[in-house]
């Protein structure tokens, strides 16, 4: 009778941020299949676990994979880690748990920390529908491609960045999605120099320009949907009209508006007109 795989998730940086259940799994397995079994060793001395570990990372997962499931079709419990948060998410694991499911081998799930989520979860930033993105393409022709056909999303974008390309992605971003446009900017979640931060990709690119240090670590982008900037927009416009229309006139308040918020002239009269008639 085949065992079970445990897809476990582990730390993002914190080596407490572990749940009670991975703990006893890790030590009740009879193996774990670690992204790299020098990272995963430390975390495993942490909590005084002593289950053996074997390399499953991108470069040899495929090669590996049979060996791996006829130990759990030989009742051996596995549990599957990655270096951090939870495996499969922009990390490797994906040809194993795929293969344990066609070998009808049960994969059970152990909840956890998830650098996307927490990020999402203290930037400020509309969390009611969102759509995780990974990493972006490392050439610029190709991420631009990628940006262009994520601008229109009304939902909240998330992304995985690398150090070494954070100001490049972030500027491409601000040419294709708007300077203005939101972004959460979460980087080394749960380390000794975390960085939580909400601005306008504008106010980013600043930041990471003035400080080298905001180019160090791992960076999760949140960027605030199209629709929702959209929203924002509105709102200011209207707040202002609803002003001036208390002492202007339909067409003096809207080209007043329109001076100052550099919108057409034509937009802001006839939203004061739906304003005017709304009241």
């Amino acid at each position: 009778m085949s065992a079970q795989l445990f897809v476990v998730a582990t730390p993002i940086g914190h080596l407490d941020d572990i749940t009670y259940r991975a703990i006893d799994v890790l030590k009740s397995v009879s193996i774990i299949a670690a992204e790299d079994t020098r990272t995963s060793a430390q975390l495993l001395k942490h909590h005084n676990i002593s289950t053996p570990l074997t390399a499953c990372h991108e470069h040899n997962e495929s090669n590996k994979i049979d060996i791996l499931i006829q130990r759990l079709l030989n009742g051996e419990n596995m549990a599957l880690i990655s270096d951090a948060g939870t495996p499969l998410i922009s990390d490797p694991g994906f040809k194993l748990v795929r293969a344990a499911q066609d070998n009808n081998i049960r994969v059970v799930p152990v909840p956890g920390a998830c650098a996307a989520i927490a990020a999402l979860s203290s930037v400020g930033l509309p969390s009611d529908r969102f759509s995780f993105q990974g990493f972006l393409p490392s050439r610029q022709s190709q991420r631009l491609i990628q940006l262009e056909k994520l601008k229109d999303e009304t939902q909240t974008l998330i992304f995985y960045e690398a150090p070494h390309r954070i100001l490049e992605s972030v500027k491409d971003m601000a040419d294709v999605f708007g300077a203005d446009r939101p972004v959460g900017f979460a980087r080394e979640i749960t380390k000794t120099f975390e960085t939580i931060k909400k601005m306008t990709l504008a106010d980013l690119i600043q930041l990471i320009e003035s400080d080298r240090n905001q180019q160090k670590g791992e960076i999760v982008l949140v960027i605030g949907g199209a629709t929702q900037e959209k929203d924002l927009e509105q709102e200011k416009l209207d707040q202002l009209l609803t002003r001036l229309l208390q002492d202007l006139s339909v067409k003096a308040a809207s080209q007043l508006a329109a001076d100052l918020t550099g919108i057409k002239k034509k937009v802001a009269y006839q939203r004061a007109l739906e304003l005017t008639n709304k009241d």
